[in-house]
């Protein structure tokens, strides 16, 4: 069955059904066994997508006639690893809520927030491109509020202030283009054939790019991330680092670009400074975090940057590191947050300094998180060392000094990462640490699942790759040519 209105309607009626779910233990399985169903209904669309440059699966059909506004949705080569990552990870991520007792309505606000990640990712009309992304940021928001730490409320507030700031800019551009349309429709393909003037691609160059660099995020408007990822509960941290800020990247490439070529012609380098002085900020930054959830924080802010630098270096290297680094990226982050989060609830502390020796009394645990810091940093034979290769060689394309500070993610990245596993598996057990107990059960299963990940991808990239070569080469090219005029 390939019926994509199917997919992104069945985790919205799992939500409902887990709305009136008040037993924790029922609800848990509830969520578990909808999101595998999702999953599987997944496959068949990897089962029978051809890759080339084409739209596929796609449905639309008349949601508000009067306003010419349809329910339009389909995938290519660029959406694809985006919906495989979304529902490949959200069983993961809630196996991971196992060790906490949520009842019926957390998991209704996680499944919803699949659903509006998943229009977000396969809308091909700008209405449902917008209220896909709307849709997804309301239950991360009460997620945080109601489940997150002590200073939850006024973090929250910071973060709901700066996305939605962000999103009426782009409201306001996606208003103003379908104002332009001759056929007065919201469509991407009636976007992508507006011939606009270089002055009004510029500001709408800008309003989308709001959107999407807060989203990622992009320096300087990353302030809002390191407070919301911190007082998060781990699983909100995980839907925020491991899929939602992908949508900002998705936007970027399906929406800004292509949108506004003239824009990005004459603001595109200031982009990718943007980056990469997020990639050395966010770095040193964490180099000198003691709270582990935060030093992971700032880690992602820099391997965003790296990403962010690849597309708008906008080659097929740069762009084919940013498709699989996102996967990637996804991947590790919430194996990382997971880890952290075990370690944090047996030791009753973030601070790096009270932990230690972990690794003697619990050594699957030690390998299992050693495995997944290795492909954080991207070592050779892991699934993050691909992805910043392509994208340091699409970086080194538009320039060989962008390349060489983009590099520094992978020393930096090195440094901090390899100092926050010496400090919290090695050293001598203490006082918090003495009587840890090792992973087991979902703990072991969550963490090794994405150990095999890590490993399989960083040996066999190829498939990956494969699924958007020809739409990443098609959309460069469409880009390339308006360029020129």
């Amino acid at each position: 069955m390939d019926n994509l209105f199917i997919l992104l309607l069945l985790p919205v009626l799992g939500a409902i059904m887990l709305a009136f779910v008040k037993q924790a233990r029922t609800a848990r399985q509830l969520a578990l066994l909808v999101s595998l169903v999702s999953l599987g209904l997944t496959i068949p669309f990897l089962l029978n997508f051809v890759p080339d440059a084409s739209m596929q699966f796609e449905q639309r059909f008349a949601w508000i006639p009067s306003l010419n506004i349809y329910f339009h949705i389909g995938i290519d080569g660029i959406s694809l690893p985006m919906v495989l990552l979304t529902n490949g990870l959200i069983p993961l991520i809630i196996l991971t809520s196992f060790s906490y007792n949520y009842k019926g309505g957390f998991y209704a606000l996680v499944l919803f927030m699949q659903a509006g990640m998943l229009l977000t990712f396969t809308a091909l009309d700008a209405f449902a491109f917008y209220v896909g992304w709307e849709v997804a940021l309301i239950p991360i928001y009460f997620i945080c509020a109601l489940w997150g730490g002590e200073n939850r409320i006024r973090v929250n507030l910071k973060f709901f202030i700066y996305t939605f700031l962000g999103s009426l800019f782009m409201l306001a551009a996606i208003i103003y283009l379908h104002l332009q349309v001759p056929t007065d429709d919201y469509q991407l393909t009636s976007f992508y054939q507006l011939a606009l003037d270089a002055s009004t691609q510029r500001w709408i160059f800008w309003a989308f790019f709001l959107a999407f660099a807060i989203k990622m995020p992009i320096f300087p408007f990353h302030t809002w991330q390191p407070d919301t990822y911190t007082e998060a509960p781990a699983t909100g941290t995980m839907l925020l680092a491991g899929i939602m800020l992908k949508m900002g990247v998705y936007g970027v490439i399906r929406w800004l670009i292509p949108v506004a070529p003239l824009g990005f012609a004459a603001y595109g380098q200031l982009a990718l400074i943007l980056c990469l002085i997020g990639v050395v900020y966010a770095s040193i930054i964490a180099f000198k975090q003691q709270d582990v959830k935060r030093l992971v924080a700032y880690s992602s802010i820099a391997h965003v940057g790296l990403i962010g630098a690849g597309i708008f270096a906008w080659n097929v290297q740069g762009l084919q590191g940013a498709i699989i680094q996102m996967v990637n990226h996804g991947i590790s982050v919430v194996g990382l947050f997971f880890a952290l989060d075990i370690v944090a609830r047996r030791v009753g502390t973030r601070d790096m300094a009270a932990m230690g020796g972990i690794a003697k009394p619990a050594p699957a645990l030690a390998i299992l998180f050693l495995v997944i810091v290795m492909g954080a940093v991207g070592l050779p034979l892991t699934n993050g060392f691909i992805g910043e290769f392509l994208l340091l060689l699409g970086v080194y394309d538009y320039g060989i000094w962008y390349a060489v500070f983009g590099g520094l993610t992978l020393i930096l990245g090195a440094v901090y990462m390899l100092r926050l596993y010496q400090k919290v598996m090695l050293g001598e057990v203490n006082e918090r640490t003495t009587t840890f107990g090792d992973v087991k059960g979902t703990e072991w299963l969550v963490l090794s699942i994405i150990v095999v990940l890590v490993i399989g991808i960083g040996i066999f990239p190829k498939p990956l790759l494969n699924l958007s070569e020809a739409a990443v080469t098609e959309l460069i090219d469409k880009v390339g040519v308006i360029n020129k005029y």
